[in-house]
């Protein structure tokens, strides 16, 4: 669904990745792993076009997106939710939803999804906690209705009641609908219970990947110690 063939890029003349490699296979769920600097968001920003390769293809659904503008890749069934819990604070809920769509079948969706979110409604997203905007976030973006859905960190200053609650809408939106999902986290448990390959990302390159699941994390462990 998305790879990233041979991928140099970065800013100005600072190149953060060097010639990577990543594939997300349709209907899959793969994970990006490292420390702090790696490269992880530097990538996912090259996916979503927000960041020109220096060398280097993204394809999306077989399709050569590399110079594509990234409303052309949403266009095409691609989905971002970055990092920080974004909304728009002085808008209520529901308008930050409405902003997407204001047909009800298709907000009442992805209130199932985030059924939390449903007595915010008329709530400033501002006067909303971390883990509540986060999944605004994440519902904001189910809205545009991806086929390949791309997060940035997002148990990042949650909350662990709500972290349980977004790995499960992640594990039921993989399954659910045959999304295709490419996750950044730090938390090495949280990313391999919910994605079925990894990745791990260290100075912008790759140094392991393998098959997902918690057998896999004393391999993620030893990647990340290179």
């Amino acid at each position: 669904m998305l790879e990233l063939r041979g991928v140099t890029a970065g800013y100005g003349r600072a190149m953060v990745l060097h010639d990577v490699d990543v594939s997300v296979p349709a209907g899959g769920a793969v994970s990006i792993m490292g420390h702090n600097g790696a490269g992880k968001s530097t990538l996912l920003r090259v996916a979503t076009g927000l960041i020109a390769v220096r060398s280097g293809q993204v394809l999306l659904d077989g399709e050569d997106v590399t110079g594509l503008r990234p409303s052309a890749r949403v266009r095409r069934g691609l989905g971002y939710v970055p990092q920080g819990q974004q909304s728009f604070p002085q808008m209520t809920t529901l308008e930050n939803l409405q902003l997407v769509s204001t047909v009800q079948s298709e907000i009442d969706e992805v209130l199932d999804t985030f059924p939390a979110l449903t007595t915010l409604l008329p709530r400033r997203a501002g006067l909303l906690s971390g883990g509540q905007r986060q999944q605004l976030a994440i519902a904001r973006t189910l809205l545009t209705k991806p086929r390949m859905l791309i997060l940035d960190e997002p148990t990042e200053g949650i909350q662990p009641n709500v972290v349980a609650e977004i790995e499960r809408v992640i594990a039921d939106l993989a399954s659910r609908s045959g999304m295709s999902l490419l996750l950044v986290e730090q938390h090495v448990g949280f990313a391999l219970r919910s994605t079925d390959s990894y990745y791990v990302l260290q100075s912008g390159r790759i140094t392991g990947l393998g098959d997902g699941g918690e057998a896999a994390l004393d391999s993620v462990r030893e990647a990340m110690a290179v």
